[in-house]
């Protein structure tokens, strides 16, 4: 399945957005950068839907934008004004020409989902390949308001429960994208999120 950041050339901070192309074209957060709709027309011009991970507003301040763009139809485990289908832990989603299993993982965000197929795993910010805390294996950070350590830790437990093995794409929220052994990368997440230490010094 062919993939797209269509957020990889801004210059304002943002989310990674996802563009999975091929039978159901999905666009996995739409993130903050101003023209996201043009890199998406780039590329299609037609999107199904798309799907928030959670909605912090580095990962949706141009979701208006794109679904006036393309006209569709938004995917969210919390509410929102323009959300079309409710979002739970265990649905299924199509995503561009795989199917993805959604599992709940708040911490981060209390509205926090990733998305598992028997390739891919999109984990918006719960675990992440590089930020600049960690390389090859990082978290989200968990010292705002609204935020829980602990809670972060079993939502990572519960997605290496539910991964396949055989998954070797990782299409984070924040950082680059990883191919290889996801499941190696989300168990040193885990390692060094059940240190409990302060992910950035200032944390």
């Amino acid at each position: 399945m062919e993939v797209v950041n269509v957020t990889a050339d801004a210059e304002t901070f943002t989310s990674n957005a996802y563009l999975a192309l091929g039978e159901s074209p999905t666009l996995v957060d739409a993130g903050a950068m101003p023209g996201v709709t043009d890199a998406i027309a780039e590329h299609t011009d037609d999107l199904d839907r798309v799907v928030l991970t959670h909605q912090h507003g580095d990962h949706v301040s141009q979701l208006d934008a794109v679904l006036d763009a393309f006209d569709a139809d938004l995917f969210a485990y919390a509410d929102h004004p323009r959300r079309t289908d409710e979002l739970a832990d265990g649905d299924t989603v199509p995503v561009g020409d795989e199917t993805c299993e959604v599992v709940y993982t708040p911490g981060h965000a209390d509205d926090h989902v990733s998305l598992v197929s028997e390739h891919s795993l999109f984990s918006g910010d719960v675990v992440v390949h590089d930020d600049g805390a960690f390389d090859d294996g990082s978290f989200g950070r968990t010292d705002m308001a609204g935020q829980s350590r602990e809670r972060l830790i079993e939502s990572i437990e519960d997605l290496l429960d539910r991964m396949p093995e055989g998954v070797e794409h990782m299409y984070s929220g924040h950082g680059g994208v990883f191919e290889g052994d996801v499941r190696a990368v989300v168990e040193r997440a885990l390692e060094r999120a059940e240190r409990r230490e302060p992910k950035y010094p200032d944390e």
